[in-house]
């Protein structure tokens, strides 16, 4: 259907072998995270102290569900220059801190102020991420494309807007030897 949103999956591995659901409390997720590089990119976080830094300003519902009910401390995530040229992945993070209310949903004086947020019921959530790794030269939408493993990455789906997704750990893999460097 043009114009429609691809549908989302949801991936639990350990090594290439998938887990429903039920287990997936137990096991390390993959993630990608989009950011534009003007407003956080991954220089910002290499310069933050401790590398690390909150995840704020997400302001779409599948997102905030992945932040709040899906991403866990440990979980591995790729960090994606988004919307200014070179788009791509420019490395690694961990995350560091399990989701919580995003406080800028609060400020009024934040962009991400919103106002219809009670604070005993938040709308907005976020998680604390740390660089794992700034990769030597970033793996672009071009190299993501002619991969056969990464070609299918929800990242490069037509329309695909989220800036929270899920990787798989074959992409995981694939994508830290297009950097050339080992996963972490």
């Amino acid at each position: 259907m043009a114009g429609s949103q691809p549908a989302l999956r949801h991936f639990y591995y350990t090594g290439e072998n998938f887990l429903g659901p039920s287990n997936r409390q137990k096991l390390m997720k993959y993630w990608l995270f989009k950011s534009e590089p003007s407003a956080f990119s991954i220089d910002h976080l290499a310069n933050s102290p401790k590398q690390t830094a909150p995840w704020d300003g997400v302001r779409n519902y599948q997102a905030r569900n992945f932040l709040r009910d899906d991403v866990q401390v440990g979980d591995r995530v790729f960090f994606y220059h988004s919307s200014e040229e070179p788009l791509g992945i420019f490395g690694t993070m961990e995350v560091v801190v399990k989701g919580h209310p995003d406080p800028t949903q609060f400020d009024p004086n934040s962009k991400y102020f919103d106002p219809k947020s009670p604070r005993e019921n938040p709308r907005w959530f976020l998680v604390d991420v740390r660089l794992i790794q700034k990769f030597p030269r970033p793996v672009l939408r071009d190299d993501l494309t002619a991969s056969q493993t990464t070609a299918g990455m929800l990242v490069l789906k037509r329309g695909m807007r989220l800036s929270i997704q899920p990787v798989t750990a074959a992409e995981w893999k694939a994508v830290h030897k297009l950097a050339g460097v080992k996963p972490g």
